[in-house]
C-alpha cells in the first residue's frame, strides 16, 4: 500500500527547495530578475487565493456558528473570556519583549558608525513607513469602535484590512437569525451551511499548491533580502543580528513557555498534540507573513485535528486574526527599546510602561497583514518621545522576524480556541490528530 505523504511534509520540503534555491541563485549569479518575474508570482497567486477565501469563510462560518449557539448569553459569556484572554496574553508579550531587550541590550552592538551607515541606506523606506503611521495618529482613541461598524458591508468585504467589520456584521446577523422563529430562519441557516461546506472544500483545492507557493515565496524572498549587492545585505544583517535574536528568543519564550502553561492550566490537552495539530498553520503563517492569509487553514487545523467547536473557532479565531498579535506586541517592545539604545536614548521606567500600554492598544488596529507590524510601532515610538527615523535601524531584517511572529500571532490565536473550547465544556484534542494532505 503507497503511503500519502502528510502535507505539512509537503511545505516543509517546498521550504527547504524554495531556501536552496534562492540561496544558488545568489551563488551562482543567475540574475534576480528570473526568480522575480518567473518564480514569485506562483506564490503572489497562492497567498492571493488564501485572501481570497478568507472573508467568505468568516461570514459563512460565524454566522452558522452564532445561529447554532441557540443563546445570545452563551456568546456573551464566551465573547468576554476571548477578549480578555486576548488581551492578558498581549500584555505578557510585551512585557517579555521588554524583559529580554533590557538584559540582551542589543542596541549597545551598534557601532555608530554602523548605526549611521543604516540610517543612510533605508532612511527613504522609515519615511514611507512613518507618512503611513501620520493617518493612523489623525484618528481619535475611539475610531478603531468607529471603523468597527462598516458603512457598506460589500466594501469593508472587499478588503481584507477591514475583517473586524466583517466579523462585526456576521456576529450580528447570526445574532438576528437566533431572533427570527425557526421555521424563517431555518432555510437561511441551512444556505450559510452548505456555503461553508463548499469554501472548506475549495481550501482543499487551494492547499494542494501549497509546497509549491511557500517555494516560490521563500525562494523569491531570500533573492529579494540580498539585492543588487549580497555581501552589503549579509553585512548589515549581521550587525543587526543580536537583535533579531532577541526578538526570536522574546518569541520562543511565548511558544515555549507561556502558551504552554496556560494549556496546563486550563486544557488536559498535550502541548505537544497541539504542536501537531496546528504546524500546517504555522508553516503557512511562516511563509506567508500573514494572519489573515493564513486564517482558513488555521480554523481548519483547529476544528479538524484538535476537534474544537465550529462555533468556537468561527468567532475565537476570525476575532484573533484582527485583534490579537502577541508576536508583533513583543517584537514592538523590544524594537522600540533596541532603537532607543542604539540611539543613546535613556528610556524611564515610565517611558516602558507607555510602550507595553501603547503596544497592546496598537495590537487591535494592526492589520492581519505584512508589514502592519513596522506602522503601527511608529505609534509607539513616538509616544516615548524617539525619532521615528531610527525605524530605518530594523528594515534590514524585519522581513524574515515578521515571518517568526506571524507564527507566534497564529499559535496564539489556537492556543486562545482550544483554552475558550475546553473552558465552554467541549472534550478538545481528545481524537488523534488527523493527517491531511
Amino acid at each position: 500500500m503507497k503511503l500519502k505523504m502528510p502535507l505539512h511534509t509537503k511545505i516543509i520540503i517546498g521550504l527547504i527547495a524554495g531556501l536552496i534555491f534562492g540561496l544558488a541563485s545568489i551563488f551562482l549569479g543567475i540574475p534576480s530578475y528570473i526568480t522575480i518575474e518567473f518564480i514569485k508570482p506562483a506564490g503572489v497567486v497562492f497567498v492571493n487565493a488564501l485572501k481570497m477565501i478568507a472573508v467568505p469563510l468568516i461570514i459563512a462560518s460565524l454566522i452558522v456558528g452564532v445561529a447554532n449557539l441557540g443563546d445570545i448569553s452563551k456568546l456573551s459569556r464566551m465573547g468576554g473570556k476571548t477578549i480578555m484572554l486576548y488581551m492578558v496574553t498581549t500584555v505578557i508579550a510585551t512585557t517579555i519583549g521588554l524583559f529580554i531587550v533590557n538584559i540582551i541590550k542589543p542596541g549597545h552592538v551598534i557601532t555608530p558608525e554602523t548605526r549611521e551607515e543604516i540610517l543612510g541606506i533605508y532612511s527613504l523606506e522609515a519615511l514611507e513607513t512613518t507618512g503611513q503611521a501620520e493617518i493612523l495618529k489623525r484618528q481619535g482613541p475611539l475610531d478603531p469602535l468607529v471603523r468597527m461598524v462598516p458603512e457598506n458591508f460589500f466594501g469593508a468585504a472587499t478588503d481584507n484590512s477591514n475583517m473586524l467589520q466583517v466579523v462585526f456584521f456576521s456576529l450580528i446577523f447570526g445574532i438576528a437569525i437566533l431572533k427570527v422563529p425557526k421555521n424563517k430562519s431555518s432555510a437561511v441557516i441551512a444556505f450559510f451551511d452548505g456555503a461553508n461546506e463548499v469554501i472548506l472544500t475549495i481550501i482543499h483545492f487551494i492547499m494542494a499548491l501549497a509546497p509549491i507557493g511557500v517555494f516560490a515565496l521563500i525562494a523569491a524572498l531570500i533573492v529579494e533580502l540580498a539585492g543588487d549587492n549580497p555581501s552589503k545585505a549579509w553585512e548589515i544583517l549581521s550587525a543587526l543580528l543580536v537583535y533579531a535574536l532577541t526578538v526570536i528568543i522574546g518569541l520562543l519564550i511565548m511558544i515555549m513557555v507561556i502558551y504552554p502553561s496556560i494549556f496546563k492550566i486550563f486544557t488536559k490537552v498535550k502541548y505537544k498534540r497541539f504542536f501537531k495539530g496546528v504546524r500546517e498553520a504555522q508553516l503557512l503563517a511562516f511563509s506567508t507573513s500573514s494572519s489573515s492569509a493564513t486564517l482558513p487553514v488555521t480554523m481548519e487545523c483547529v476544528e479538524k485535528n484538535l476537534r474544537v467547536s465550529e462555533e468556537v473557532t468561527s468567532f475565537v479565531l476570525p476575532l484573533g486574526a484582527t485583534i490579537n498579535m502577541d508576536g508583533t506586541s513583543l517584537y514592538q517592545s523590544v524594537a522600540a527599546v533596541f532603537i532607543a539604545q542604539a540611539m543613546g536614548i535613556h528610556l524611564t521606567l515610565g517611558s516602558q510602561i507607555m510602550i507595553v500600554l501603547t503596544a497592546t492598544l496598537a495590537s487591535i488596529g494592526s492589520a492581519g497583514v505584512p508589514g502592519a507590524g513596522m506602522v503601527m510601532l511608529v505609534i509607539v515610538l513616538e509616544a516615548i518621545g524617539i525619532p521615528a527615523a531610527g525605524l530605518a535601524l530594523i528594515i534590514a531584517p524585519d522581513r524574515i522576524l515578521d515571518m517568526c511572529r506571524t507564527i507566534v500571532n497564529v499559535t496564539g490565536d489556537a492556543t486562545v480556541a482550544m483554552t475558550i473550547a475546553s473552558t465552554e465544556g467541549e472534550d478538545v484534542g481528545e481524537h488523534p490528530v488527523t493527517k491531511t494532505g
